[in-house]
């Protein structure tokens, strides 16, 4: 009795399983980059009411990060300046230029500036800004060289995998606490770099979390 199927049939199933394996390993890897947040997030730049420029104020004008951001130091939260410290400065300086509409719109009505957020963590993970910056871990750590941007965008992931590498190794990051608002300043090489990390995690007894339980409260 001759058989039903062709000869070459025999090869199917396992051409099949040859192909399914394929399209699954390649559909695994793009989800795998295009769903991570170095994809998603890194060169997010929304556009806000008002256009403030952090290469003006904070690099050409020399401000510190505290005038405007106050409360990074002692709280959980780094908040955005409300309206009264915007016209601190612009009730007197610029108080005509057009760019300032929305800020004075505020001013008049009482009403907050409606900024677009863009670092965010989840509601997920806990984050103290406090317990990073009395630690030496600088602005330019998380936020990058944002003193050079006229308008802020999302320089680093800020995934689990990214928070990770400064939890793991400190040393590589720490900075003298002098210079944690010296979005500028650098060691002078990477082994110099190690060299003084080493020495404030061993005298600040810096020991970051690597369980779960760190920052998923």
């Amino acid at each position: 009795m001759s058989n039903f199927f062709p000869r070459w049939a025999n090869w199917v199933p396992l051409k099949l399983l040859l192909i399914a394996a394929v399209l699954t390993t390649v559909l695994t890897l793009g989800v795998w980059y295009y769903f991570t947040p170095k994809y998603t997030r890194v060169g997010y730049m929304p556009d806000q009411p008002a256009p403030f420029s952090h290469a003006l104020h904070a690099e050409q004008l020399g401000m510190d990060c505290r005038y405007c951001h106050s409360f990074v130091e002692v709280s959980g939260h780094s908040n955005i300046p409300d309206t009264q410290t915007c016209m601190a400065c612009h009730s007197q300086i610029k108080s005509t230029s057009p760019k300032l509409a929305a800020v004075k719109a505020s001013w008049e009505s009482g009403l907050p500036i409606q900024w677009v957020r863009i670092h965010k963590a989840p509601d997920y993970v806990y984050f103290n800004h406090a317990a990073h910056v009395n630690r030496g871990v600088s602005c330019f750590s998380c936020h990058g060289q944002i003193n050079d941007m006229a308008t802020v965008w999302q320089a680093e992931p800020q995934s689990m995998a990214w928070c990770l590498e400064c939890h793991r190794a400190p040393e590589k990051f720490l900075r003298p606490q002098s210079e944690v608002f010296n979005l500028n300043w650098h060691a002078a090489s990477p082994a110099a770099q190690l060299a003084m990390g080493t020495q404030f995690k061993k005298e600040w007894n810096i020991n970051p979390p690597l369980t779960c339980g760190g920052c998923h409260r």
